[in-house]
């Protein structure tokens, strides 16, 4: 299919409703950890309500020789351990009847004559009309030449004038800095048009990031407030409780910045900031939160140090038992510089945000595991309550839970009971699981339905990635000039290293410690 009859079927998909088409998941990568850990239980969810179309197949392609019973084997387990809800077997051996594999050498271009074969029968035993989607479940630095193999045996379209579609789903990191996504989104494109490809992040298809759109602009005492006049400043927290988890190896090469800031944080980000868009078609969407990416202030090489500060775990406790230092984990340098910490401060240059502070913080072994926005608005003049028995007067806040309990709350103030007119905050709590007593799909389920049907709303285009990058580019090229720059230590178990406390604008903001 030419890339203008893609854009095209992109846009018909975009109307959708109801169960997506007919298509075939190929899994580059299958005998992997994200397919076992994350992939296949959110399918099987997804099998298991009801949402996915009858000619719906997973084919698993890696180098290691399974059968395709020993691929469902493999797989049954982890849906047992991970799947939503109680494990049902005979749920899960109609959802197995989906899956196959097929065995490859994915560096191998000999390789990918049978793949296409396997492909096309598969497609024809399941009726499926040549729609297939390519997950690129593998280490980043294999994008390109995985890319390039699809192009060389030319799967990126389907064959002759047949109708059907190609995408393809690429997993963050996008690139290790702007040279680097530059030179990645070159080499995809060369075979995929951007309407094809997808680019991922599971934050974006939690539930209350969804609702992030209802909650600004399905309400009209909320967007009113959404600006400079009202809103003091903005805090974006992911923290973690786990460190490393064995990926000494991919964090030494990552660090904070690259594995959080510049995919996740800036795209909740962008969603906090971005004006309501014309619509909720893909483009509408991505085209404001590409305007909010390019209006936020880069900041001066000789700044950075005011508005960034990282930080590294020393060993120390989390729910009562010891965990080491990120330096005596394994695959990682005893010298290591690599920041599991980082917070930055940001600000917008346009007429909605001008003034208000954006700071944004994730960190590894920290004190709670939790990722919220919080806005944090002015205080309300304190003149008729300043000779009150409770003093100072709290600001309103508004945080949206994102994990681990999906919600919303509210913190305002009310009068406490007496003869006396105290004031004292109290908040109003929404969860998803009381409100609706049903649990949401998963982050990756949700957005494997969005590929399917096509739409491409949550998924970062070529200019976002390359936006994200540019503003980060000064903080890492500081980094890798002198790597200890910016860096201080914080105990495992702690809310990070109190230095970032001096990244509060004048000392007034404090950070959240939920």
């Amino acid at each position: 299919m030419a890339a203008g009859a893609e854009v095209a079927y992109e846009h018909r998909e975009n109307a959708r409703s109801g169960m997506p088409p007919a298509c075939l998941l190929v899994i580059f990568g299958a005998s992997g950890d994200l397919t076992r850990r994350l992939l296949i239980p959110d399918l099987f969810g997804l099998h298991r309500e009801g949402l996915l179309p009858e000619g719906f197949a997973v084919l698993g392609v890696s180098r290691t020789a399974y059968t395709d019973d020993a691929f469902r084997s493999l797989l049954r387990d982890s849906a047992r351990e991970r799947g939503p809800g109680a494990f049902d077997g005979s749920q899960w051996d109609s959802f197995a009847e989906r899956l196959f594999y097929h065995a490859a050498d994915l560096e191998d271009p000999a390789n990918y004559t049978g793949l296409s074969d396997r492909i096309r029968s598969l497609c024809a035993a399941r009726g499926i009309p040549d729609n297939v989607i390519f997950y690129a479940a593998v280490a980043p630095r294999y994008y390109a030449s995985l890319v390039g193999r699809i192009g060389e045996a030319h799967l990126a379209t389907p064959p002759g004038d047949l109708p059907g579609f190609r995408r393809l789903i690429v997993e963050k990191p996008f690139g290790r800095d702007l040279a680097g996504a530059r030179a990645l989104n070159r080499e995809i494109g060369s075979v995929f048009h951007d309407s094809q490809v997808y680019r991922i992040d599971h934050f974006l298809g939690k539930e209350t990031v969804q609702n992030l759109f209802v909650f600004r602009f399905g309400n009209g005492i909320f967007e009113p407030l959404w600006n400079r006049n009202y809103v003091d400043h903005v805090q974006i927290t992911v923290a973690e409780t786990i460190g490393v988890e064995g990926r000494g190896n991919f964090y030494e090469e990552a660090g904070a910045v690259r594995d959080m800031i510049q995919n996740h944080l800036l795209q909740l980000f962008a969603l906090v900031a971005m004006e309501p868009p014309n619509s909720l078609a893909g483009d509408d969407v991505r085209d404001e939160k590409l305007k909010v990416l390019k209006s936020i202030v880069k900041v001066p090489p000789g700044r950075i140090g005011e508005a960034c500060v990282r930080g590294q775990y020393l060993e120390g406790e989390i729910e009562g038992k010891k965990v080491p230092a990120y330096r005596s984990e394994k695959d990682v340098s005893p010298g290591s510089f690599t920041e599991t910490y980082a917070a930055i401060r940001f600000s917008i240059d346009n007429w909605r945000w001008a003034g208000v502070p954006f700071y944004l913080r994730t960190g590894k072994r920290m004190a709670r595991k939790i990722s919220e926005i919080a806005i944090q608005f002015h205080p309300a003049p304190s003149t008729l309550f300043r000779d009150t028995a409770c003093g100072q007067l709290e600001s309103n806040l508004l945080v949206i839970n994102i994990q681990p309990e999906e919600g919303i709350f509210l913190r305002f103030g009310a009068k406490e009971p007496g003869p006396v007119v105290c004031v004292r905050p109290v908040d109003f709590n929404f969860t998803y699981r009381e409100a609706f007593g049903a649990r949401s799909t998963p982050a990756y389920g949700r957005l494997l339905l969005d590929v399917m049907h096509g739409d491409p709303s949550l998924f970062p285009r070529e200019e976002d990635v390359e936006a994200s990058w540019t503003l980060l580019d000064p903080f890492l090229t500081r980094w890798q000039e002198n790597p200890s720059k910016d860096l201080y230590f914080y105990p495992a178990g702690s809310w990070g290293p109190a230095e970032a406390d001096a990244l509060m604008k004048g000392g007034r903001d404090k950070w959240r410690r939920p």
